[in-house]
């Protein structure tokens, strides 16, 4: 897609409930283009009297629009509809997306908005294929289980792949026949009112789909604890998982899906089959949306004798990105989401530099023709597993070197203290990947690739402080039932 001018693009903000957009004289929090930093517009904070307002709402829609109720294929085919549509306004939805994000126009109209409408068209097809089942009992009982909606689903999803993210929420939601209230990232706020918009018109009672604005310690916390709330889907920082799993023990033991923080290794062996192909493989892992993903490939474990060949290799990579605005066409280096960030990702390289490791390229901020916030691809090595960078979770693009000699060796270092969300295994040994496969502490591996597919048949999850449940999949449709047994004594 070609580039777009900012100014022209007009957002309308508020709140999306019962179909109609609402806002009202509450607090607002100014919002920013992470390319340039220019503030364009503002959000309501969505108090507790307003998400009690839409979670009411989305409540009463769901016992009183049939939407639950509806034969699952009628409920499929007005999700394919609501897919089509999003396919069909790209023209749209990818500067919308592009504007406030740090998703590139071109990856956005290539990438995001497709994959968000076969994601909600995946979702569709679960409606009339998984349900309950008939038990095994003995001859003269019947026994079965229902598979039933929650009724209202509380979503909160992060500002680095908006759209696509919110999809991963809203679609196995609706597919299950519940309502859903998303909350979005204050960051990232507008993109996703336009698919609530596309919802309606494709044929979504009004009310089922909800949107609300506002930050997470007032409107995340108060949508989490609202009683009508059923269940709860969170992707974002560990820390605000633990609070949100906390907040929901506390009002009602909802269940809850997390997908959270990650510090993913990728483990390479002399024997990986095309060195090249690796080094663009790993370069992506990190660089791709400015390191900017739960899943990031930041730790390259290589064995020693590749593995200044291999770094050389991707330093060049690196050097090849072109930092730009993410409505110029040919940026491959969008910008940090905010200078916050980008200065806690300053420091930690700094800190973890003046620990003793070896800043092989990077460290420094890039100049991406605009006032935002853009930070250069960074690679350190010369780092223990007790350096800060290779510790925690830097959500930018700095990728961490640690050497190894034999496979128990790089098995021990691939495991993670706190995290275990993905991993990557380079090796032409089937047998080695295999293994390690088993070994290591994570809910994805990847061999000899890194990054997913569009199979949205395949689950993505974290272990350990990476998260609990799982989105994609069947995983995630089930997430959004909950099981009736029933028996029935044929005796009577």
């Amino acid at each position: 897609m070609d580039s777009f001018d900012p100014a022209s693009i007009v957002v309308r903000g508020g709140h999306f409930i019962g179909g109609e957009y609402v806002d009202d004289d509450a607090a607002r929090i100014d919002v920013a283009r992470p390319s340039d930093g220019v503030v364009y517009a503002s959000v309501p904070v969505a108090d507790a009297a307003m998400i009690d307002r839409a979670v009411d709402n989305a409540f009463a829609a769901y016992r009183t629009s049939g939407w639950a109720r509806m034969a699952p294929r009628e409920r499929a085919r007005i999700l394919r509809r609501f897919a089509d549509l999003v396919a069909a306004d790209a023209a749209t939805l990818a500067p919308l997306e592009a504007l406030g994000s740090t998703r590139p126009v071109g990856d956005a109209f290539a990438w995001d908005v497709p994959y968000t409408a076969e994601g909600i068209r995946f979702y569709a097809e679960f409606a009339d294929k998984l349900g309950g089942e008939v038990i095994a009992t003995d001859h003269d009982h019947l026994g079965m289980t229902i598979a039933e909606p929650y009724g209202v689903i509380g979503a909160i999803a992060p500002w680095n792949f908006p759209l696509v993210m919110a999809s991963w929420k809203i679609a196995p939601a609706l597919a299950a026949g519940n309502a859903v209230v998303l909350k979005p990232s204050e960051m990232t706020p507008f993109s996703v009112l336009r698919l609530a918009e596309l919802a309606v018109e494709a044929g979504v009672p009004k009310g089922i789909f909800n949107v609300v604005q506002g930050d997470g310690r007032t409107t995340g916390d108060a949508l989490v604890r609202h009683p009508r709330i059923g269940k709860v889907t969170f992707t974002g920082s560990t820390r605000t998982g633990a609070a949100i799993m906390a907040a929901c023990a506390e009002t009602g033991t909802k269940p809850v899906t997390l997908e959270l923080g990650g510090k993913s290794p990728q483990l390479v062996f002399a024997d990986a089959p095309r060195l090249d192909d690796v080094a663009r493989r790993i370069a992506g892992a990190i660089a791709g949306n400015a390191g900017q993903v739960c899943n990031a490939g930041s730790r390259l474990i290589v064995e020693r004798s590749v593995a200044d060949d291999l770094t050389a290799r991707i330093r060049h990579i690196f050097a090849e990105l072109k930092p730009g605005t993410t409505w110029t066409r040919g940026t491959t280096l969008p910008p940090i989401i905010s200078e916050p960030q980008a200065a806690r990702i300053e420091a930690i390289v700094k800190r973890t530099v003046a620990s003793g490791a070896h800043l092989q390229c990077g460290g420094a901020r890039a100049d991406g023709g605009a006032p935002g916030a853009f930070y250069s691809p960074t690679i350190l090595s010369n780092v223990t597993a007790q350096s800060e960078a290779v510790r925690e979770e830097v959500f930018g693009p700095v990728l961490t070197v640690q050497t190894f000699d034999t496979e128990e060796e790089a098995l021990a270092l691939a495991q993670h203290p706190d995290y275990g969300l993905a991993a990557g295994v380079h090796s032409a040994d089937i047998g080695r990947a295999l293994r390690l496969v088993r070994g290591i502490e994570a809910g994805t591996v990847w061999v000899n690739r890194y990054g997913r597919t569009s199979d949205f048949m395949i689950p993505t999850g974290g272990y350990k402080r990476s998260g609990i449940g799982k989105d994609l999949g069947r995983q995630a449709y089930e997430a959004n039932l909950r099981f009736k047994s029933v028996l029935i004594d044929l005796r009577s």
